[in-house]
C-alpha cells in the first residue's frame, strides 16, 4: 500500500488509516468486541496499513486500551496517532495526559501526538513548548493538531514548533477545508489526516432519505439545526445534500463502483491528503476499505465528483466546523 510522509517528520504512513473511535465500546458507536479489534489490527498490518488513529477522549480512554492490546508484539510495525483535549493550557496536566495515553497504549512513545480541538484558554505557547519538550524527551515523535482552522493554525505556527499534521473532517459532502485551510497546510508542508470520509455511513449508500439517518449521524451542519442531536443552530442544506448524494450515486452506478469505495478513493486521491482515516470495526469492513485504497480514479472521474459536489460546498461555505459552526476559525 502507498505510504506518504507526514509533513517534515520523516514518518511515512499508509494512505488508508484505521480510525479507532469505536474501539473499547461506548455510547456513540455501541459495543465493540476486543476480538474484532485484534483481528482488524492484525489483518490491517498484513495488508500494508500501518497507521492507527485514536484519542484519550474516545470512550474515556478505552479506545487506546483496546488498541494497545491489539498491537501487542507488532508495535515496531505501527505508527500510532493519538490526541488529547484541554480547556486551559497547563503543562503539568498535558504531561499527565501524555503519560496516561502511553500507559493505556502499552508503549513508551507516541508517533504523532495531536491537540484534539483548539484550546480556548491559552496561551498556546505553553502547550506547544510542552509538546516540544516531550518530543525532545523521546515520548512523542511528531507534533500535530486536529480541527485547527486558519487563525488557530497560524497561532500555533507562530510558536516556532514544527507541526506535521492537521486532522480534519473531509469527504465528498464536506469540502470546506479546500477553501482556506488546505492551502495554508500545503504552504507550510503540513500533512492532512482526513477523517469521516464516509460521513459516518451517509456515503455508503445506506440511506435514501434524511429521515432514515439516525439522529446521532444527522447532527452536522448539512442538516437542520432543530434536529435532536444538532447543536449548530443553522438552517442546514438537506435538499442540496440529498441531490448531491443522488448525483454521486448515479456516477458510482455508471462506473460500476460501490459508492463507499468511490468516496474513499476520491479522498485518497486529493492533493494534500496524507492519509484517509476510516472507522473499521470488523474484517469485512477492512476488506472493503482496502479495495478502495487500491482503486485509482481517472482525472476525469475526480473532476466529475468535484463538479457534482461544488454546489453543496458553496452552500455550506468555508467553515470546516461541521459540528458547531464556530470551532474552526
Amino acid at each position: 500500500m502507498e505510504k506518504r510522509e507526514c509533513g517534515k517528520s520523516g514518518i511515512e504512513i499508509s494512505v488508508l488509516g484505521i480510525g479507532c473511535w469505536s474501539y473499547g465500546g461506548g455510547d456513540y458507536w455501541g459495543p465493540q468486541a476486543q476480538k474484532d479489534v485484534d483481528a482488524v489490527a492484525q489483518a490491517a498490518l498484513d495488508s500494508g496499513i500501518n497507521f492507527f488513529d485514536t484519542a484519550e477522549g474516545y470512550n474515556s480512554g478505552r479506545s487506546e486500551e483496546a488498541l494497545g492490546i491489539a498491537l501487542k508484539g507488532r508495535r515496531h510495525e505501527v505508527v500510532i496517532g493519538t490526541k488529547f483535549g484541554m480547556r486551559r493550557a497547563d503543562p503539568v496536566v498535558l504531561r499527565e495526559k501524555c503519560e496516561a495515553s502511553l500507559r493505556r497504549l502499552q508503549t513508551d512513545y507516541i508517533d504523532i501526538y495531536m491537540v484534539h480541538w483548539p484550546i480556548p484558554e491559552g496561551p498556546v505557547e505553553e502547550v506547544f513548548s510542552t509538546l516540544k519538550a516531550l518530543q525532545s524527551e523521546g515520548k512523542i515523535r511528531s507534533i500535530g493538531v486536529s480541527n485547527f482552522g486558519v487563525q488557530q493554525l497560524s497561532e500555533a505556527l507562530e510558536t516556532g514548533v514544527r507541526i506535521d499534521v492537521n486532522e480534519l473532517c473531509y469527504n465528498l459532502l464536506s469540502r470546506a477545508i479546500e477553501v482556506e485551510i488546505l492551502p495554508l497546510c500545503l504552504k507550510n508542508n503540513i500533512g492532512i489526516l482526513g477523517y469521516m470520509p464516509l460521513m459516518q455511513g451517509i456515503l455508503t449508500d445506506r440511506y435514501r432519505t434524511v429521515d432514515e439517518i439516525p439522529d446521532v449521524h444527522s447532527r452536522f451542519r448539512h442538516f437542520r439545526g432543530d434536529r435532536p442531536r444538532a447543536a449548530h443552530g443553522e438552517a442546514g442544506a438537506e435538499e442540496e445534500m440529498l441531490k448531491t448524494l443522488d448525483d454521486i450515486r448515479k456516477l458510482a452506478k455508471a462506473e460500476r463502483i460501490p459508492l463507499s469505495r468511490l468516496a474513499l478513493a476520491w479522498t485518497i486521491a486529493k492533493l494534500g491528503i496524507t492519509c484517509t482515516l476510516v472507522g473499521t470495526r470488523n474484517i469485512s469492513e477492512l476488506q472493503e476499505n482496502v479495495k478502495a485504497a487500491s482503486l485509482s480514479l481517472s482525472p476525469e472521474i475526480i473532476q466529475q465528483l468535484d463538479d457534482l459536489t461544488a454546489p453543496l460546498l458553496r452552500q455550506l461555505g468555508a467553515n470546516a466546523d461541521y459540528f458547531l459552526g464556530t470551532r474552526t476559525r
